[in-house]
């Protein structure tokens, strides 16, 4: 069961929030629909094709159109938030630092008994054991459950984009670059204070109890299906518009926080190659300061593709 958790924990830092590999798929014989979105980005003679992913994934995700497989295959560059391949080590050493409880530290509050009944409910629900979470910080084991949730809809982390993506670029013997890391994400939920991690905990059981994140699970994952541009619009304006606690810090600082830096690498990459691909999840690709509209801001010509 603690292997089990820990690769649910990695599973999650390629959601911001892939461990497993996405199968092969035979993309050049079959002529598949658009999912997510793509945006061809132009400056100075060089190109880089921007990907909007989805951190879980379904078969029918598969394989992924031919624009974006071709420019996959002769990209010198993959640029990904993190790299579901890269170094396991350095994430859980993040974790570590990030979302466990230190031993002997300041009891922070805790929950009362009635929300640790309810918290009790959905373990039970996902065949987790309550001590091997009982480590955790808040924040973590709240995005453990979303985690979990999403995997209960059928949204396989196995099948995320992200991990097929590294899958087949490695197996091309193609540089894989991560323009964040584990611990700049983690670092950003650690910022919450003890009461505030409380919260976010009690929100995301609320949310999974009254079936908002399966609501979310299904929205998100059939507008990146569709490639569905009006539906994309309006789950950023919805994200925008929330006024929780979970979803102004995830607003503020997973979207409007990270998608600055996440621009300059692409900036930076441009500079140095051409004909890379970035893909990043699909969220910080729509919505007010996006990453193409920052893009924009910096002079460059940025075409949507679809």
């Amino acid at each position: 069961m603690r292997e089990a958790i820990q690769r649910q924990i990695i599973v999650m830092f390629w959601t911001l929030l892939c461990f497993t590999l996405a199968p092969a798929w035979a993309a050049d014989k079959v002529q598949a629909p658009n999912h997510g979105a793509l945006f061809k980005v132009q400056q100075g003679g060089h190109t880089l094709y921007l990907f909007g992913t989805i951190h879980v994934g379904a078969a029918d995700f598969y394989p992924l159109e031919p624009r974006i497989t071709a420019a996959l295959k002769k990209a010198p560059v993959l640029a990904l938030e993190i790299d579901p391949l890269g170094d396991q080590q350095q994430l859980m050493r993040a974790v570590q630092r990030h979302g466990m409880l230190t031993r002997g530290g300041p009891a922070g509050p805790e929950l009362s008994a009635d929300w640790r009944q309810r918290l009790d409910r959905l373990l039970k629900q996902y065949n987790i054991e309550a001590e091997t979470v009982a480590a955790m910080k808040p924040w973590l084991l709240a995005s453990l459950l979303t985690v979990s949730e999403f995997s209960a809809q059928g949204y396989e982390a196995a099948l995320a984009v992200d991990a097929h993506l590294s899958r087949q670029a490695h197996g091309r013997g193609q540089k894989v670059i991560e323009l964040e890391s584990a611990e700049s994400q983690m670092s950003l939920f650690d910022q919450m204070s003890a009461a505030e991690q409380l919260q976010f905990l009690q929100e995301a059981i609320a949310g999974i109890e009254d079936k908002e994140q399966a609501n979310q699970a299904r929205e998100i994952a059939d507008a990146w299906r569709k490639a569905d541009v009006i539906a994309l619009d309006a789950l950023a304006l919805k994200a925008e518009m929330d006024d929780s606690f979970s979803g102004r810090f995830v607003q503020k600082v997973l979207l409007d926080g990270r998608n600055p830096a996440l621009a300059d690498g692409m900036v930076k990459l441009m500079a140095r190659e051409n004909n890379c691909v970035a893909a990043i999840g699909i969220l910080h690709l729509v919505g007010k300061g996006s990453v193409p509209e920052l893009l924009r801001k910096r002079g460059m010509t940025v075409e949507r593709m679809y």
